[in-house]
C-alpha cells in the first residue's frame, strides 16, 4: 500500500514544496488547509485537497478517517513576529490550539508520526553562534513562544501517548522551485522585498542598521533553500518510520550571509540596483543568527545542496513568472 501522508498548510509556501517532493517520492498526500495564508493553486497536481480549519476537531477527525493516513507533517500556523506580538492570542489560539487538536484526532485515529514545522525563534537571540539544539530557549515574541510550546506539547505526548514525532526548527527558507514561489501578505522576507525594490514593485528597501559588529556592518544570517528544507521534511518523515527516536533538529544551511551580501546577489542576479535606505537597527534584532546543522546532517542525512546564488536567482524566477 502506498504510504498516505496528511500535510497541513500544504497550500502555503514550504508546505506545497514539500507536497510535490513527497508526490515525487511515491507517496499519496492529502492537504489540510483553511487558505487564509495559503494558495489553492499551490497545491501539486496529484494531492487531495481537504479544505477546512485545522482548529474543527470534527473536520480534522473525519479527514484522518477519510483513508489511513501512515504520518503528518505540520506546517499550518502563523508565522509574522511583528504580528504575534500585536495579536497574541490570535497565536496561541492558531498555533498552539490547532496543534492540540490535530494531535486529539492523531491520538483517537492512532497516528503515530509527526514531522512539526517549528523555528529558529525558539531561541531568542543566542548567546553564540553557530546555534546548536541545545541552547537555551528564550523565545522574544509570542510567535517563538507558541511554536515552543508546541515542541513541548509533543514531547509530553510522546510519553503519554508513544507519540513520534520531529521538531525541525528552520533558519530562513528562502527560493522557490519552478511553479511554487513565495506568495506572504504582506511579505516581510528580505530576499522577495529585495528583489521587488530591484524590480520597481515595491519602493526603496530599509535595512536596519549598518553599524551592527559584523564585516560590513548588517546582520548576518542564515538562508536555506525551500527545496532542502521539503527534502529534509521527508527525511524526518522516513527516520521515524525507520523506528528512529524523537528529534529536535536545526535547518538552514549553516553559513551565515549578511544584508549587504544578499542585496549585492539580488542585483547580480536581477542587473539591477536594490533601492535601499538605511534606518535604525531594529529592537531585539540579534546581529548574527547561523544554524547549527550537525544533527541533521548526522541522524538525517541532510546536506543543503544550493547556496545563496541558487536561492536568489531561483528566487528571481518565481517572482518574475509570478508576474507574467
Amino acid at each position: 500500500m502506498v504510504p498516505h501522508i496528511l500535510v497541513t498548510g500544504g497550500a502555503g509556501y514550504i508546505g506545497s514544496h514539500t507536497v510535490r517532493v513527497l508526490l515525487q517520492e511515491g507517496f499519496a498526500v492529502t492537504v489540510l488547509d483553511d487558505l487564509s495564508t495559503g494558495h489553492l493553486d499551490a497545491i501539486p497536481e496529484g494531492a487531495r485537497a481537504a479544505i477546512g480549519d485545522l482548529r474543527d476537531a470534527a473536520f480534522v477527525a473525519r479527514t484522518l478517517a477519510e483513508r489511513p493516513v501512515s504520518g503528518v507533517l505540520h506546517f499550518a500556523g502563523a508565522i509574522q513576529v511583528g504580528e504575534s506580538t500585536r495579536e497574541p492570542l490570535a497565536y496561541w489560539d492558531r498555533n498552539v490550539h490547532a496543534s492540540r487538536v490535530l494531535l486529539l484526532a492523531m491520538r483517537d485515529a492512532d497516528v503515530q508520526h509527526i514531522v512539526f514545522s517549528s523555528t529558529a525563534a525558539v531561541y531568542g537571540t543566542p548567546e553564540r553562534t553557530p546555534i546548536p539544539e541545545g541552547a537555551e530557549k528564550r523565545p522574544e515574541s509570542p510567535y517563538g513562544e507558541t511554536k515552543w510550546a508546541v515542541e513541548q506539547m509533543l514531547a509530553a505526548a510522546s510519553r503519554a501517548h508513544g507519540l513520534r514525532y520531529a521538531a525541525l526548527r528552520y533558519f530562513n527558507a528562502a527560493g522557490a522551485d519552478p511553479g511554487l514561489g513565495e506568495r506572504h501578505h504582506p511579505e516581510t522576507h528580505l530576499i522577495p522585498l529585495a528583489i521587488d525594490a530591484a524590480l520597481g514593485r515595491i519602493g526603496p528597501l530599509t535595512v536596519f542598521g549598518t553599524d551592527w559588529p559584523t564585516p560590513d556592518g548588517t546582520c548576518i544570517r542564515d538562508y536555506v533553500h525551500v527545496h532542502d528544507l521539503a527534502r529534509a521534511h521527508v527525511l524526518a518523515l522516513s527516520h521515524l518510520q525507520r523506528s528512529g527516536e524523537n528529534l529536535a533538529a536545526n535547518l538552514g544551511a549553516g553559513v551565515g550571509t549578511s544584508v549587504q551580501e544578499v542585496l549585492r546577489e539580488v542585483e547580480r542576479a536581477t542587473g539591477r540596483p536594490v533601492p535601499h535606505a538605511v534606518g535604525p537597527r531594529r529592537a531585539g534584532d540579534p546581529e548574527r543568527l547561523v544554524a547549527d546543522i550537525a544533527r541533521a546532517r548526522t541522524v538525517l542525512g541532510f546536506v543543503p545542496e544550493h547556496g545563496l546564488a541558487r536561492i536568489v536567482d531561483d528566487a528571481v524566477a518565481s517572482r518574475v513568472e509570478a508576474r507574467a
